[in-house]
């Protein structure tokens, strides 16, 4: 063996020879014999040098041949034996120049270009690879290029659903941008998109009806232009589909077509106007009967039934007549425990009554509301028949739809004759479907204090007796929730509570019993929140329940599911009006009295254990929730939790760490008025002592700062306009882009009229905020003007008494000195007293106040020689001299070096020699 071994090595020659040979058919062109020598050499080569030399040689043969895969591996191997092996790394960087991999070229010629920095070859490919580098990233980078590449991710069958996911995702976020929308829109994307569509895979539907939603948003053109390519009848179709969030994405997208051709969408997108309802062709209205009546028809169809519509499609009415009333009417009464009846999703019954409340908040008149009840009143009554009880029971569920929308129409009803005593008979009844839904309408009417008397006396007994006898977990718990609601009748009046002592607690014990249960499923467990809702007005009940941390955190996870009710309990407190107190004392009324438990101490308690519990989870999530459910009420109500939670500054960083920040921001820019109040003093709380990286990550910032702005109003309070103000100095320490956005939103005059306020914390929070906001340029422009009193106010402030005012005051001077040499010579003729402030600053007790003012004068004496010299002929000199001579202290060095540096510039003008001189 051994001896054939040495004959092989003996045939096949020397390496270094070979290697030789194979340079000589490389000048002489003959590639291929040079490329066979080379790798005869390499088999028999032992020295990694000498292979290093040879792989680098046939790397070159294998650019001759257009190999360059083969090329940039062999030169590869050559430099892994020598890294600044200059021929092989070129080499390779010709290679994976011809293979397209252009930012790997660019690395080696950089590294060639190191070496020999004076290589015109080297110098030239360096510049070439960097200008097609950067047309390669412009191409690829393109919106056009990223459309197409999302598109072809998407109908690909190998990409993994991982990479299609991601793609999708890109989609969405491209086409809520004006310009990646327009793209898709002329890049054949509608046709794309319904090729997506017609796969029939959830997730690509879902994406591509979200990414029209995105390109309709804001833009009439392109929403007609969708309807017509698209057709309503396909995508009412599509939102017929039973998938929840397919349905819901179906119905935004209705909404976005909606508003973008009727302008009802307020915000601004920098995009074509959209058409106005009362200044339309009648070509684009007849888009708007189509959608409407389209609703309308599929409202009662026994195909599917999902009233998903777009809220605002409500406002049609005004150009049709209320035609879908009775169907949606219909649809409240449909009582699913009964033979025969529409097919509903679990929420189908109360979105209806969300749908009835908006389509009577926005009638305009009498006349309309009128007409509005007495469809209401025939349909009611049209359906009572005393030989008929399902006729009966759907009437009475259809009346619980309207107490749960429009609540005065619904409780006028409920005033008739005859309707209050079906309820308490239905409750008697065998049939356990009667009992169900007469107790559900019982706890709907007794929201009234005068309806909830009447059942008290006629129907509390018969609740007693059904929660005992029935059997039914779904009547038992119901019974219950109406037990609970007329035992909270008189709210958190202590002096009217309507059950003996001790029965709340009774009652709201059952509820957390209910509401732990794990076994009991998620829609019965929703009504046990719901008693809890009516009990906790009681404080006992209130104490009992945050100490009971299982039922809380139960209720937050239940609050977590999707569509979930809301936890609408009065844990934390009610606001009482001293001054209404005392005017209803004044005119003899009755005064609700407080609960013992109902006061600061315990109130505080009670945050500190929902904090602990995870309730700001619950709230974020609950502000998240993409459904109808949440009203503008129900965001109202968010609010006021988060602005009762957000009093102590201690709790706001937990707040925070659970999404609170993120949540505020929708809530401050959509709901009630008072809602969006309450949300924006909330966001200010938390603003003001939180970092904002922290609290609102990202762009979210920016969205802050309007909520804010809104708050400096001579209408809001002294506590709302001061956090507003401690939040945005917070913000405005951050970035230039942020001080820009507060100038941007117009809130620059009205803080400078804050520094006028006679109250003396709002007086400071304002100047700190001015402080802060004199380092953005366009800022300082402002003080440069001339005709105005901006500069005297900052130089009056600094002689007021209020330390904290002062360092303020002085610290915006001192910037702005620093940064316009020109203010330096302007505030010696803004007001006579301005040496003598200056002179106060520098022998100021604190030494943050001195130190500002020192910094002052060193701005003056570079600013402008003859400044300079008038304030060394002044007293200031001998302060200037005090201060500098004063030893080492670290409580007030910044202020003695300032002064050491004052007295230095002075002497290097002149205006003063050192004393051995």
């Amino acid at each position: 063996m051994i001896c054939f071994f040495v004959f092989q090595m003996g045939e096949m020659g020397d390496p270094v020879q070979l290697k030789d040979e194979g340079n000589k058919h490389f000048q002489a062109g003959e590639i291929d014999k040079a490329i066979e020598s080379y790798t005869k050499a390499l088999k028999v080569c032992k020295d990694k040098k000498v292979q290093a030399v040879i792989f680098r040689n046939r790397s070159a043969c294998f650019l001759k041949k257009e190999n360059y895969t083969s090329a940039a591996s062999d030169a590869s191997k050559a430099i892994d034996v020598d890294a600044a092996d200059i021929k092989a790394l070129y080499r390779r960087c010709q290679a994976l120049e011809k293979l397209g991999k252009l930012d790997m070229a660019f690395k080696d010629v950089q590294r060639c270009a190191a070496l020999e920095p004076k290589n015109k070859t080297f110098l030239e490919t360096l510049r070439r690879l960097g200008a097609e580098i950067q047309q390669k990233l412009k191409t690829s980078f393109s919106t056009d290029s990223r459309v197409q590449n999302m598109f072809d991710i998407l109908f690909s069958e190998e990409e993994d659903k991982e990479k299609k996911e991601k793609a999708a995702n890109n989609l969405i976020v491209l086409a809520r941008e004006d310009a990646g929308a327009e793209r898709i829109f002329q890049n054949n994307g509608v046709a794309l998109l319904m090729q997506l569509i017609e796969t029939g895979k959830a997730e690509m539907i879902l994406a591509a009806i979200r990414t029209l939603s995105g390109m309709c948003t804001g833009h009439r053109a392109r929403a007609t232009a969708i309807i017509h390519m698209v057709r309503i009848e396909k995508l009412c179709s599509i939102m017929a589909m039973d998938h929840e969030e397919i349905a819901l994405a179906t119905c935004n997208l209705f909404q976005c077509i909606y508003e973008s051709l009727s302008g009802a969408d307020n915000r601004v997108y920098g995009k074509e106007e959209a058409l106005v309802l009362g200044k339309i062709y009648y070509y684009y209205y007849y888009y708007f009967i189509y959608l409407f009546f389209y609703f309308y028809c599929m409202v009662c169809t026994r195909v599917i039934l999902r009233i998903h519509l777009p809220s605002r499609v409500a406002k049609i009415r005004d150009r049709v007549p209320l035609l879908g009333l009775k169907k949606i009417l219909k649809v409240c009464g449909q009582v699913p425990e009964l033979p025969d009846q529409l097919p509903m999703t679990e929420n189908t019954q109360l979105i209806a009554s969300v749908l009835l409340n908006k389509l009577y908040d926005d009638l305009r008149c009498d006349p309309e509301r009128d007409n509005y009840r007495d469809v209401c009143d025939e349909y009611i009554k049209g359906k009572f028949d005393p030989n008929d009880m399902d006729k009966n029971i759907h009437a009475i569920n259809a009346l619980s739809g309207l107490l749960q929308g429009p609540f005065d129409v619904g409780n006028a009803l409920v005033g008739r004759q005859g309707v209050m005593e079906m309820m308490v008979a239905l409750c008697s009844s065998e049939r356990e479907v009667d009992q169900l839904v007469a107790i559900e309408a019982i706890i709907h009417a007794s929201t009234k204090m005068s309806r909830a008397s009447f059942i008290i006396s006629n129907g509390v007994s018969l609740l007693k007796d059904i929660y005992k006898k029935t059997k039914n977990e779904k009547i038992k718990i119901r019974a219950l929730v109406g037990l609970c609601k007329l035992g909270s009748a008189g709210g958190d009046d202590y002096s009217m509570r309507q059950f003996a002592e001790g029965s709340t607690e009774k009652l709201a014990k059952q509820c957390r019993k209910w509401l732990c249960n794990p076994t009991l499923d998620v829609r019965t467990r929703k009504w046990a929140i719901e008693g809890l809702a009516y009990l906790t007005s009681d404080a006992d009940v209130k104490d009992d329940f945050v100490e009971d941390e299982p039922a809380m955190r139960a209720m937050f996870e239940l609050a977590k599911v999707r569509q979930a009710k809301t936890i609408r309990g009065q844990i934390l407190k009610k606001e009482i009006i001293p001054e209404m107190v005392q005017l209803a004392k004044f005119s003899k009324q009755h005064v609700p009295e407080q609960h013992p438990k109902d006061k600061k101490d315990f109130i505080d308690s009670r945050v500190k254990k929902l904090l602990k519990a995870g309730v700001t989870s619950a709230l974020a999530v609950m502000v998240k929730a993409d459904s109808s459910i949440l009203t503008d009420q129900t965001k109202e109500m968010l609010a006021r939790v988060f602005l009762a939670l957000s009093e102590d500054p201690k709790d706001r960083g937990t707040i925070v760490a659970h999404g609170g920040g993120k949540a505020l921001i929708p809530l401050a820019v959509e709901g009630t008025d008072a809602g969006k109040i309450k949300a924006c003093h909330a966001l200010a709380r938390i603003a003001a002592i939180s970092n904002p990286d922290i609290a609102f990550p990202g762009e979210r910032v920016y969205e802050v700062v309007r909520p804010l702005v809104s708050l400096l109003n001579t209408e809001r309070d002294g506590t709302q306009n001061f956090d507003a103000l401690r939040s945005l100095t917070n913000l405005a320490a951050k970035s230039d882009k942020l001080r820009l956005k507060i100038m941007k939103e117009k809130a620059l005059p009205e803080i400078e009229n804050y520094m006028f306020e006679e109250h003396e914390q709002i007086r400071q929070a304002a100047t700190e905020c001015m402080c802060n906001l004199v380092c953005c340029k366009e800022v300082q422009e402002r003080y440069m003007e001339d005709g105005n009193d901006k500069l005297k106010l900052l130089v009056l402030l600094c002689s007021e008494e209020d330390d904290k005012l002062q360092i303020a005051a002085a610290g915006a001077l001192a910037m702005l000195t620093a940064a316009q040499k020109k203010l330096c010579v302007k505030m010696t003729k803004v007001t006579v007293q301005w040496l003598e402030i200056l002179q106060r600053l520098c022998l100021h007790d604190n030494p943050q106040v001195q130190h500002r003012g020192m910094v002052i004068i060193f701005n003056m004496l570079e600013a402008d020689e003859e400044l300079a010299k008038k304030l060394i002929e002044s007293e200031l000199l001998e302060i200037l001299s005090y201060v500098a001579k004063q030893e080492d202290n670290p409580k007030r060095q910044d202020a003695i070096d300032a002064a050491r540096a004052c007295v230095s510039r002075a002497m290097d003008l002149g205006l003063i020699k050192p004393f051995t001189q």
